[in-house]
This record gives C-alpha cells, structure tokens and sequence, in this order.
C-alpha cells in the first residue's frame, strides 16, 4: 500500500471515528432528547474521536516517508558486497544515484550493473514490507486510539475545549512552519552571501561600477578575474521600476477614485472585476506582450522622431510592468477609500463642499496613509519582478539613466548566474547570493516603511 492509497485510507477511518464518537455521545444521554445534557455539541465529540484517530497514525506515516529512503538505503548498504562498499566516496555516491534511478523506474536493471540491480531488487523488497508494517501499525493506531476515546466520551466531557486546544496547536504548528521556512531562507542567503564577500570585498561590490561576472576556465583568458560591481543592476532596477510606478500610480489612484466615488454600481460591478483580472495574467505573457508589442512600437516610434531606441529598453519593461502593477495599486487604494466613513463624506456636503473637493480634502487625506502603504508595497512588488524585465530590457549591465537603453535588474542576473549547472565555490554563483540578500534588505525596508506609515498615521474614526 502506497503511502498516498494510506493516507486515503487514515482519512476514511477518521470519518468513521466521527460518526462513531457522535453517535456514542447521543447514546450516553438517551438520544437526542438528552442532547441538553451534553457538555458539548455531538459534533465536538465525533472530531475529538476522529482527531485521536487520524493524527497520531498520520504523524506516523509523515515521518516514515521523511525518513524511509535513508533507512532502506542504509540496509540497502549493509548488504552490498565488499567490492561495492570498497569503492571511494564520489563512486559510490554515482552507485546510489543509479539505484535510486532503477528503483524510480527511471532506468532498467538491464542497463545498470548486476550489484547495481540487485541492490535495487533488494531495496524495493524491502520498501513492499515497510509499507505493509507501515499500514498495519497505522491503521492499529488508529483503531486503538478511536476505541479508547469512542469508550471514554461521557456527558461532562469537554470535548470542545480538547478539540478546541488541538487545532489551536495545529495552527501554531503551521505558523511555525512559516516562520521557521523564512528563517532557512535568510539564513541560507545569508551564508552564502557571507562567503562570496570573503573573495569579494563588500564595498567592491556595493559602489563597483563594472559588472562582469563571467569567470574564466584558465587564468590566462581575458577577464579571469571578473567584475562584481553591482551599481549597474540597481541603477537599472530603481530605472525601470520608477517607470513602472509613473505609470501604475497615477492610473491605479484615479481609478479607484473613480470606481469607488463616481462609478454607479453597475459600472463598478463590471470594470472593477475586468481591472483585477490583469492581476491574474502570467508575468511571462507581459513579458511576451512587452517584446511582440510594446518593444517594436517603441522603436518604431523612435525612429519616426530620429530618436534611437533599444530592440530590449528600460522604457518597454517599465510600461509593461506599470500596467501589470495598476490592479494592485487601484485594489489597496479602492479599499482604503471605501473604508472612509460616510459621515465625513456628508459633513464635508453640509459645509458646502462639492464632491472633487470632498474627495480632495476629505477622503484623500483620510485615506492617505493606507494608499501610500500600499504604494510602497507596490513598489517591493516591482522591484522583485523578475520575468518581464528578463524578457523585455535585457541582460546588459549598462550604468545608465536613459530609459530608451537595454538594461538590467538585480533579480534578471540572479536568475542569469543560477540558470544551469553551477558550482557554489565560485563568486559568479555566490554573487547571486549577494544580490539576493540586497533585494531582500531593500524589500525588508520598504514593506516595514509601509507598516509604519500605516500604522503611524492612521486615523480610527467612530
């Protein structure tokens, strides 16, 4: 029994467990004509049993398919003969890569040496009987763990309160899940990023202005050394994203002002779902509209005024990027006017205020501190944006402020330097690293900026 068929299993088991605890319950007070006599609902009784039921075999067969390729490998190997446990460290790391692959179904034993295939024959015989030991101790978990608590439910036992503390420790598991992920994260950039500033000094490659990572096989090719001054890729990412939020600002802003001020609610009902859904479209077909499209009409444009405009340019990714940008400026702005209370709306009216200027001196600065949040939020969204400017400005490292030249990003080289085979000595590999660890200190500061503008300036009305 496979672990996923067993998991189907321990659910179908849990939901007799349910059934079977909320009918115990009904019968230890008479039916339901007792049920006032229930500390809780019959329901609460029924999930504590399928709790008890379902958790505990469940945890078990998590930690078994966390850890079952390393325990049958590890008797796998105790087995071998003495010719393969003989062998050095890389040849027998490639021996178990080519066990895991026959047992995959990747490659046939036929075309593996003979130790080889009857490793694997041996590692699947011995996974055919962990799994039947797995499924007989789960399901006798399970079933054990339904009878003692189908048996110990009585009327004043407060279920509630244990299923309530269960799924409570079910959530704070999930948090720390989050936490303890974000942690890793930084912590692995954070390392790496370290050991690349051992071979590169720090300030070589916050105020370098030559970017070249490309490192030579030999060290007599020209440019052995590399370039790894990273002023470039910010310039191009600040250029291309104050294209982009010139463009998302000013057309998300008015219209939210306009959906949620002057728009009837049919209007509103209709443009406001057709506005979000840009949000829905993949990056890659912006990137894809920007290079087919935005990129050519440019240059057209260009060369009809004598102006001479890049095939990929910062203009092009920039425009692109704004439209894409504008449902999540007009979402957070809709929202924080719509929260403005009415009352002010009519206080403004009673003074004699039209509505251009209720909404300029009113809603707008009591809304303020929301939109600009979100504003610096959107910014965080186009500094990180990775597939359009790939597609559309180019990977050119050129120290510019002419939006009409190919650039480039921090996040388009991250993704240039980790494309392929790559080995994690080298500084071209480790400098993604270190620009990852600059775009997240810059979008670390730009979403706590936004908290505090929030929080600072917010306004609670009554």
């Amino acid at each position: 029994m496979t672990p996923s068929i067993l998991i189907v299993a321990l659910v179908l088991l849990s939901f007799i467990a349910y059934q079977l605890g909320k009918a115990r319950s009904l019968a230890v007070v008479g039916g339901a004509r007792g049920i006032r006599n229930l500390h809780s609902l019959p329901g609460h009784y029924g999930l504590l049993t399928a709790l008890w039921c379902g958790l505990p075999a469940l945890l078990l067969v998590a930690v078994w398919v966390a850890v079952q390729d390393q325990v049958l490998i590890a008797l796998v190997s105790a087995q071998l003969p003495a010719s393969v446990q003989s062998l050095g460290n890389d040849q027998f790391v490639l021996f178990l890569n080519d066990l895991r692959n026959v047992v995959a179904g990747n490659i046939p034993p036929s075309q593996v040496s003979p130790e080889t295939a009857a490793a694997a024959a041996e590692y699947l015989r011995l996974q055919g009987v962990a799994r039947l030991a797995l499924a007989a101790l789960a399901f006798s978990i399970g079933i054990i763990a339904m009878l003692v608590v189908r048996g110990r439910i009585r009327a004043d036992l407060r279920a509630r309160n244990s299923v309530e503390r269960v799924l409570e420790g079910m959530l704070f598991l999930c948090s720390l899940v989050a936490v303890l992920t974000t942690i890793g994260i930084i912590l692995s950039v954070v390392f790496e990023a370290t050991r690349f500033f051992g071979i590169v000094p720090a300030q070589e490659f916050l105020f370098g202005t030559k970017w070249s990572p490309q490192m030579a096989i030999r060290a007599d090719q020209v440019g052995s050394s590399g370039a790894f001054g990273a002023v470039p890729l910010f310039a191009g990412t600040l250029l291309i994203s104050a294209i982009a939020m010139l463009v998302a600002v000013p057309i998300g802003l008015f219209s939210a002002i306009y959906l949620a001020e002057y728009a009837p609610s049919k209007v509103r009902s209709v443009v406001k779902p057709l506005l979000e859904v840009l949000a829905g479209v993949p990056t890659v077909v912006y990137g894809f509209f920007a290079v087919t499209t935005v990129g050519p009409l440019l240059r057209t444009a260009g060369e009809s005024m004598g102006l001479t405009v890049a095939g990929e340019s910062a203009l092009a990714a920039g425009l692109v990027m704004g439209i894409m940008i504008i449902p999540f400026v007009s979402s957070l702005a809709d929202d924080m006017i719509t929260a403005v209370p009415q009352s002010l709306r009519d206080g403004a009216y009673a003074l004699g205020a039209t509505r251009s200027e209720t909404i300029k001196q009113v809603v707008l600065r009591a809304a303020l501190p929301g939109i600009v949040g979100g504003v610096l939020l959107a910014i965080s969204r186009a500094i990180g944006e990775t597939m359009i400017v790939v597609m559309a400005a180019g990977l050119a490292a050129n120290l510019t402020a002419n939006p009409l030249e190919a650039v480039t990003t921090v996040t388009v080289q991250i993704v240039t330097l980790l494309v392929g085979d790559q080995e994690f000595d080298s500084p071209k590999t480790l400098a993604a690293f270190a620009l990852g660890l600059v775009l997240f200190i810059v979008t670390l500061v730009l979403n706590v900026i936004a908290l505090y503008v929030v929080r600072k300036y917010r306004e609670q009305y009554e």
